[in-house]
């Protein structure tokens, strides 16, 4: 006979609040709970297998690209008892992490390579924000955006319009290659506030180590570690799946 456990029993042993149980429950992040007479909840050993899974795959928040949302579907598949499906789906989550990777590495080396003709010694070329935009194919919120976050400070001509330089658009590539590999704005303004400090920075090292004093730090803050982490936490999925399809079987796709 399968063991049963009570609301408060699950949240003791997995390490949560009963609300967080119940929350599971409605998000149908695990399996449906039968109840009993009176009305109290009663899970089995499937649904502290798959409490772990799914606290396993949010340990790391990673957002971009639709990987959220992949691994939710992966617990909502185990949830379902179709394991198969989730092992495959795993997999492909597991392979657009590891592309994750390869962007935000070579967006590094491409800045580094940037990072030599940033303060360019010619500047008497001079572009407007519409020709900057035009020229970095961004819009011009975006610039007004990046500005704002103090990740450029334009100069102004007499007249009072913003001018870029040539060193300016240097720095506007680096941040355009780091924002399209998916680093975060703090992130980046850390990178470039070491920048101003000192040209020799470790440009992997700074960009993914968020600062000590840094209130509120997100996965794209760090995002070479979240990603990383992300394949270990993905790996270790797998090896769950694999243990639940075995034991519980239900509805699984062979």
């Amino acid at each position: 006979m399968d063991k049963i456990y009570k609301t408060s029993e699950v949240a003791k042993k997995i390490g949560v609040h009963s609300n967080t149980v119940r929350l599971y429950e409605d998000l149908e992040l695990i399996p449906k709970v039968n109840r009993l007479a009176n009305g109290y909840r009663v899970f089995n050993d499937y649904h502290i297998e798959q409490f772990k899974l799914a606290r396993t795959a949010f340990k790391v928040e990673v957002l971009q690209n639709g990987l959220r949302k992949k691994i939710i579907n992966v617990v909502k598949l185990s949830a379902k008892g179709q394991f198969q499906e989730a092992i495959n789906c795993t997999n492909d989550y597991i392979n657009q992490i590891k592309q994750e990777q390869k962007n935000a590495e070579e967006a590094i080396e491409i800045s580094k390579k940037l990072l030599v003709g940033m303060d360019a010694k010619d500047n008497s070329i001079f572009f407007t924000r519409k020709e900057t935009s035009g020229y970095l194919q961004i819009t011009m919120d975006t610039l007004r955006n990046w500005e704002m976050n103090g990740l450029l400070n334009v100069k102004r001509r007499q007249n009072g319009y913003r001018v870029y330089t040539e060193s300016d658009i240097n720095r506007l590539k680096i941040i355009r290659t780091l924002r399209c590999a998916n680093y975060s704005l703090s992130a980046i303004l850390r990178m470039i506030n070491a920048m101003s400090e000192s040209k020799e920075i470790d440009i992997r090292e700074v960009i993914n180590k968020p600062k000590e004093n840094e209130d509120i730090v997100t996965a794209c803050d760090k995002l070479i570690t979240s990603l990383n982490d992300a394949e270990k936490n993905a790996n270790i999925i797998l090896g769950q799946l694999e243990a639940m399809k075995n034991q519980f079987n239900i509805n699984s796709t062979l």
